[in-house]
């Protein structure tokens, strides 16, 4: 939900049509709910109605599942456990899914391992999580030298098998020397990481366990012998749940030290040595050069403000943090590379610009622009020890470049092997170069070296397998009109040949929310999907940033009906340009882009055949009453300004749900253990859905109950909850060889 490491993918979630609805449309003939229930498949629980009204601004809005909130009440986690079990029998009796479950093993088995997360450290040390062939779980490992031996340094699985739960790396970090390696480890989906130290020699365990360090935010001293984290606070008993993520701390401690040493430096909600809001999250970096660097970011939006210190201040308890610059001045990346600050800002550049400046007195509104705004997109900054590198979005492919830090130094472009995307996969601000991590919608990810002469090899990190590079798959990019005339980019995945004959299974997907784009990206299972016979587009509507921070903004808010509206528009092309049709299209989206696929599925029943929203916000009305709802204000906004609320509503699926529409075949699916969405955001929609809809679809809530968010889910989760989505998808597009057995 925040910015570092784990907390990058955000998770929660106009006046509109909401807002000019009369109240008692809003949740009409609640009485007749009741009587659509009979649509529901026989002998599971029907849920009953205890409607809570409240009213905002002169605006009644009605809840008629609020009890479901509480998911361990007697008749609640009855419905849940039985619809569920519904769910998933049903979805193992869909003709092809044992098939096409075998098919996703087998593309994903026919590469040695699966590799992710690499990081480089002094003395040619790598260190990676990895999934072998046959495993289900990552390990994290390190070898030295690219053609070093691999040595597992730990196993989640042990845990496993300890518990009964499964458990996940969350995060990772390794000292500058290599030497000790801090990770984050959870269990069940719930993301609630503890943070173990480990001596990298020995692979034992230095010092106790430190529960509440969900994000990591890991940074080490310039000898590897103090830890940097951050760390969530204790909840006091009968604290509201809103609590949760406020308060937040940075602190430091002796790498594998106890509990008592750890000294909280920053806090969020005090108002010294640093003013910050109790909502933001505080972190601390350390840089080569003894700098230290204090972050503040709110948690969904990219801008943040930042401050600077040295490390020898810290220890002497005298930091005199001296302020860089604030969220106002809307820098979203920073690097420091000798005593020079760059940034990328949008202030004035919706596109952004690159600008820098010393350290010492930086000020944004005296930075020299290194590289302005063009009609590409700048995004991402690292610093390594010859350089800081960044990226460049041009249409749908990422482009690298890197700046010296030397007086008029020009940027560079790297030429890379494959246009697609990237992201830096590892670099370390004390060595040269950087690694990347390559890929393309018809090209495997592989891991690549960047050298400080600027040549790029692959490392053989990641083994190659038959399927990485399929000769008879295409990308075919489009833009598509939308309501208003503006045009939205979407990519179509497809067989090469596809005929055009309106006769194909689609799968839409979108995201459109905080600023967060869709870039090309390779996928094995999509691979199982096409081989069926489908198709695959991704769109990027607005409230996205393919085109920068103005394309953000228009989908955000008030403004979120735009995302939908692009959506709608993108589907009705599939459909005008004869890629597929109607019956034979299905709309999926996870987290907030459960906002994207249910309002879709309310403004355009008639447009699709299946909605999935997955792990999906649904009642926005509600989510500020959750513990992720509040960080995720800045996005969406608060019920408690009108402006907000009418924005809320507009987009709140649950609340937009009208009784007598004959609503496409719906599959919900759930991690039971979800700490971003609440599980009942899932539950109470499907409840609505199933009294409303009247199109005799059926309408399936498919909860795991040892997941979570989707972070953290072994290969067998992932697999089985793939297999269930395509083949809910050709069931209910009619395809032959996949009707119920």
């Amino acid at each position: 939900m925040t910015r570092p490491d784990a907390l990058r993918r955000a998770t929660l979630f106009s006046a509109g049509l909401a807002a000019t609805m009369p109240p008692a449309l809003l949740f009409p003939r609640l009485a007749a709910a009741q009587a659509a229930a009979s649509s529901q498949p026989p002998g599971l629980p029907v849920a009953a109605v205890r409607n809570v009204r409240e009213t905002f601004f002169g605006t009644p809005v009605d809840d008629p599942y609020r009890y479901f909130e509480d998911t361990k009440a007697t008749d609640v986690a009855a419905w849940m456990k039985a619809h569920s079990e519904h769910a998933h029998a049903t979805l193992k009796r869909i003709g092809g899914r044992a098939a096409l479950r075998q098919k996703l093993e087998e593309i994903d088995a026919s590469a040695a391992a699966r590799v992710a997360e690499v990081q480089r450290r002094s003395g040619d040390l790598f260190f990676y999580q990895r999934r072998g062939a046959t495993e289900d779980q990552f390990k994290l490992c390190v070898r030295q030298g690219l053609q070093g031996a691999e040595r597992v340094l730990f196993d989640p699985e042990a845990l496993k098998k300890q518990t009964g739960k499964p458990h996940a790396i969350n995060w990772y970090s390794a000292s500058p020397d290599g030497r000790r390696v801090a990770l984050g480890v959870s269990a069940g989906g719930s993301e609630d990481a503890s943070m173990r130290v480990l001596d990298v020699a020995s692979g034992r365990q230095l010092g106790p366990i430190i529960d509440r360090t969900l994000w990591g935010g890991i940074s080490w001293s310039l000898d590897g012998r103090q830890i940097y984290f951050h760390r969530m606070q204790a909840l006091k008993k009968g604290a509201p749940p809103t609590d949760k993520y406020q308060r937040s701390t940075a602190c430091v401690m002796p790498a594998g030290g106890p509990e008592s040493s750890i000294k909280v430096l920053l806090r969020a909600g005090d108002k010294t040595p640093i003013d910050l809001p109790a909502t933001e999250f505080p972190f601390i970096e350390i840089l080569p050069d003894g700098r230290a660097i204090a972050s503040v970011l709110d948690g969904v939006s990219p801008e943040f403000s930042a401050w600077h210190s040295t490390e020898a201040a810290i220890r002497a308890g005298r930091p005199a943090w001296k302020k860089l610059f604030g969220k106002a001045d809307a820098i979203t990346s920073m690097a420091v590379l000798g005593n020079r600050l760059f940034a990328m800002t949008h202030r004035g550049a919706p596109r952004y610009k690159l600008v820098a400046g010393p350290v010492d007195g930086f000020s944004p509104a005296t930075t020299a622009t290194l590289v302005p705004e063009s009609s590409r997109v700048l995004g991402t900054l690292a610093a390594a020890s010859d350089a800081v590198y960044f990226d460049v979005r041009d249409g749908n492919v990422k482009k690298l470049f890197k700046l010296a830090a030397t007086p008029n130094a020009a940027a560079q472009e790297v030429t890379l092997p494959v246009l697609g995307s990237f992201s830096i996969a590892g670099v370390d601000p004390g060595l040269p170069g950087v690694l990347l991590d390559l890929q393309s919608w018809t090209r495997a990810r592989q891991i690549f070296a960047v050298s400080f002469m600027g040549g790029v090899s692959n490392t053989g990190l990641q083994p190659a397998g038959p399927f990485d590079a399929p000769g008879n798959v295409t990308a075919t990019e489009v833009m598509v009109k939308s309501h208003d005339g503006v045009m939205v980019p979407m990519s179509i995945i497809h067989r090469t040949g596809t005929k055009l004959d309106a006769a194909n299974p689609t799968i839409l997907y979108g995201y459109a929310s905080y600023g967060i784009t869709e870039e090309p990206f390779f996928s094995p299972s999509r691979l199982a999907w096409m081989d069926a016979g489908g198709v695959f587009a991704i769109a990027n509507p607005r409230g996205s940033a393919v085109f920068g921070k103005d394309w953000h903004l228009a989908g955000k808010e008030a403004t979120k009906p735009n995302t939908w509206k692009d959506f709608i528009a993108c589907a009705e092309y599939l459909v005008e340009q004869k890629w597929t049709r109607p019956s034979r299209l299905a709309i999926w989206g996870g987290s907030a882009g459960g906002i994207l696929v249910g309002m879709t599925m309310c403004e355009r029943p008639d447009l699709f055949a299946v909605a999935m929203p997955a792990v999906g916000c649904m009642d926005m009305v509600r989510a500020e009453t959750t513990p992720n709802g509040v960080p995720n204000i800045p996005e969406f906004g608060s019920r408690k300004t009108e402006p907000g609320f009418r924005a809320l509503l507009a987009m709140s699926t649950y609340h937009q749900i009208k009784d007598g529409v004959k609503y496409p075949a719906v599959l919900f699916t759930h991690g039971v253990n979800d700490p971003r969405v609440e599980v009942w955001n899932t539950t109470k929609a499907a409840a609505r859905l199933l009294a409303a809809s009247t199109s005799g679809k059926p309408v399936l809530v498919r909860l795991d109950y040892d997941s979570g968010h989707g972070i953290g889910d072994t290969k067998a989760q992932v697999f089985d909850e793939r297999a269930d989505t395509f083949a809910f998808v050709m069931w209910q597009t009619g395809m032959p060889g996949w009707e119920l057995g």
